[in-house]
């Protein structure tokens, strides 16, 4: 799984349809090449990238401002299933690392809230599961003749894991009590911020 392949596919779903400029500056502004490493030309490439494999379509070629033409991309039904699927496995799944999982939570408003929550849910039964093992190396590790500065690879563990477990429950405590406008909530549009709000 890409964070790329992810964001590509949602800053475009989220404007409709976008050149690769536009999903570049609106990635920037989300810092996202600091914390998923996307880089403009990972970004061009997905885009040419998922148009071979129809989850984009080109949509209109603007003449390019003393430059290259910009090409307009849209999402395909294949490409927000493919979006869904990605979106899905990166907040659900502990196995994805944490670029995958920034990606995911940047883009989780497009997504009802109860299933974000029943995602999120799934990762915190398996994270649960991961602080409980890490505590058991600990406890288990002088009984295997380790070497005692090993241990301290397994406290490592156990504090990212319980440090991950906590932030986890107060994002879902914050997702029940009604934070953040999701896709689901009354007059909303991924994309567009709510009609309550104003600028």
């Amino acid at each position: 799984m890409s964070a790329t392949r992810l964001l590509v596919l949602g800053v475009v779903r989220m404007y409709g349809r976008a050149h690769g400029y536009q999903v570049r500056r609106e990635l920037l502004t989300w810092s996202a090449d600091k914390w998923a490493n996307v880089q403009p030309g990972s970004i061009y490439h997905a885009l040419k990238k998922m148009t071979a494999e129809d989850l984009l379509e080109q949509v209109d070629v603007e003449p390019g401002e003393g430059g290259p033409d910009r090409i307009a991309y849209r999402v395909t039904e294949e490409g927000d299933r493919e979006f869904h699927l990605l979106l899905g496995t990166a907040l659900s799944d502990p196995e994805v690392g944490h670029p995958e999982l920034s990606a995911a939570i940047s883009l989780m408003t497009a997504l009802p809230r109860k299933r974000v929550i029943g995602m999120l849910s799934q990762r915190l039964v398996h994270l649960e599961a991961e602080v409980r093992r890490a505590g058991l190396l600990i406890d288990e590790g002088s009984e295997w003749g380790q070497p005692a500065h090993i241990t301290e690879l397994f406290g490592l563990w156990a504090q990212i894991s319980a440090a991950s477990l906590d932030w986890l429950r107060t994002l879902i405590a914050r997702l029940e009590a009604g934070e953040y406008v999701m896709a689901d909530d009354p007059g909303r549009a991924f994309g567009q911020p709510p009609a309550d709000v104003t600028e």
